[in-house]
């Protein structure tokens, strides 16, 4: 099938099977793939993130995929310069890219605009140690009292997100809102796609992989990377999963309270993708249940 001259993102909760999605419609459309979710940028990082193997990546370039050390910190600005590289590159060797992944300020990086200020390691201290004595809903108070678009833009729950917008509109002066991305067409004439699939069966496939993933090696793989320094990373070490077999590893060694917690805080975090990804209009959903899914979107995208 010919490629397409625009972006495709696949987009959406965990275990709603987006990665596999994504290498089927670039075998299909003379694809490559980029990585939109957080924690795959790691190297290591594979079985807790549920990265694809090489097999089953189908022999599909996949891009921005371990590229960082567990000790080093994930920047969204970093990554939306790689990531609309990829793209633009990907666009300009004539193929189609499929950016895939549920880390919604991410691919919100590639396809609006969205402008990064800059940092103050002091005055976001200051805010992230007040997070952890007040907490993430006496912040988003205060920022709801300071600029109501952004509260309104940011999950209650967010700490960290709360942290760098109450950062932002103390080193500039300026609400952090103004930096957000205003409505409109996303770029590189992108077409959303979300998959979604009733709670009660995220629940139930967030259980299964869980289990699947410490079945699979979670925990040596865990041991591995802290041997390589997985506790200095501010982001690497608080991944869903990572961080509850390190908490284990270094308490009571517990691995099936290290599983349910896992579990929970991950059934949890997929209501806060769906939350998230379900406020932007431009998305078509489709039920990920659906056999005829991948012909579904094949349709979408090709008529």
């Amino acid at each position: 099938m010919q490629s397409l001259s625009h972006l495709v993102a696949i987009v959406g909760p965990t275990a709603t099977g987006k990665s596999d999605l994504a290498v089927e419609l670039a075998v299909e459309l003379n694809g490559e793939v980029v990585n939109a979710d957080a924690m795959q940028l790691y190297r290591g990082m594979d079985i807790g993130t549920a990265k694809l193997t090489p097999a089953e990546r189908r022999g599909v370039p996949h891009h921005l995929l371990d590229v960082l050390d567990v000790t080093e910190t994930a920047s969204v600005a970093v990554y939306q310069q790689q990531a609309r590289s990829a793209v633009e590159d990907v666009l300009a060797r004539g193929r189609t890219p499929v950016l895939v992944g549920g880390s919604g300020l991410y691919v919100q990086a590639v396809v609006d605009d969205l402008t990064f200020p800059g940092t103050d390691a002091q005055v976001r201290d200051k805010y992230e140690q007040e997070l952890v004595r007040v907490g993430p809903a006496e912040l988003h108070r205060r920022l709801r009292e300071l600029d109501p678009v952004a509260a309104e833009a940011i999950l209650a729950t967010n700490g960290r997100r709360i942290v760098r917008a109450l950062e932002v509109i103390e080193i500039t002066g300026r609400p952090f809102s103004a930096n957000l991305p205003k409505p409109g067409p996303p770029r590189y004439g992108a077409v959303l796609v979300g998959l979604d699939r009733p709670v009660e069966d995220l629940d139930e496939r967030v259980d299964r992989r869980v289990t699947q993933m410490f079945g699979a090696g979670l925990v040596d793989e865990v041991r591995q990377l802290a041997n390589v320094g997985l506790r200095r990373g501010r982001t690497a070490s608080r991944a869903l999963g990572y961080q509850q077999v390190l908490a284990e590893l270094d308490g009571a060694g517990d691995m099936a309270t290290a599983a349910a917690e896992t579990a929970k805080l991950t059934r949890r975090f997929v209501r806060r993708q769906r939350s998230w990804f379900r406020r932007d209009a431009r998305i078509r959903w489709f039920d990920a249940a659906n056999p005829a899914l991948a012909s579904d979107v094949r349709t979408l995208l090709t008529t």
